[in-house]
């Protein structure tokens, strides 16, 4: 592991995939929050402190992931104060509306369906929410969300961009739907949700620049590759 001291509160740490393979762990790990991973975060805290004198917080931590392809991963620690701590707000924000559009969206879809199905609309099931849209600062935070996910990805994604802003459409499509919610959770991770009602959307297509109709993490995801390089003939 290589360490660096940004100030008093932040370090950053260089996990190489050698690394990452004796650790048996990956990036989903630390995205999802795993117990393995929270052993190997406690392990790097520890060797930080001996290495460059770092002193964890006496109350929480924020840690960010960044993903280097053919390389391994960037973690960036730094102080969270649970008073003050905006980001974690700007989160719960972003959850409660992703959830209450979602509701809406859903139990408006089920209770159409147990109208055309001559049912009670009360004892309607909720369809699980299938779409999301998600909001990111650059083109390149984009495609490190997509160098992230596997390239045979079946979920359907569109890109926009929009007052300098780019947004992912993502779609469950023809994947699973456990699948799905980690894709979601892992575009949170890089970006913000937007939003995920139709109305959105509609709007997002009509007033946005779409850059990929489809397929757009998975053409991201080969872009990021570094193409092959052809054998030389002999003379």
């Amino acid at each position: 592991m290589k360490f660096e001291r940004v100030d008093d509160k932040t370090i950053r740490c260089f996990i190489s995939n050698e690394e990452l393979e004796d650790y048996q762990i990956d990036y989903k790990d630390f995205v999802l929050r795993s117990e393995k991973a929270r052993e190997v975060v406690r392990d790097i805290i520890t060797q930080a402190t001996e290495v460059v004198g770092y002193k964890p917080p006496k109350f929480a931590f924020d840690m960010s992931i960044m993903m280097m392809p053919d390389q391994g991963l960037l973690l960036t620690f730094s102080e969270s104060d649970p008073l003050m701590d905006k980001d974690n707000g700007r989160l719960m924000e972003y959850l409660k509306e992703m959830k209450n559009a979602l509701a809406k969206a859903t139990e408006n879809q089920a209770n159409g369906k147990a109208q055309e199905n001559g049912e009670n609309p009360e004892n309607a099931k909720p369809a699980q929410p299938e779409m999301g849209i998600f909001e990111f600062e650059s083109l390149g935070t984009v495609m490190e969300l997509a160098s992230a996910v596997p390239a045979n990805l079946r979920v359907h994604s569109e890109l926009y961009r929009m007052n300098d802003k780019y947004y992912l459409y993502l779609h469950k499509g023809a994947a699973a739907y456990q699948r799905y919610s980690k894709l979601c959770i892992q575009a949170m991770e890089f970006g913000t949700i937007y939003g995920a009602e139709e109305q959105k959307y509609l709007y997002l297509c009509e007033h946005g620049e779409c850059l990929i109709a489809e397929y757009a993490l998975r053409k991201l995801h080969l872009e990021k590759k570094p193409s092959a390089k052809k054998p030389r003939k002999k003379a």
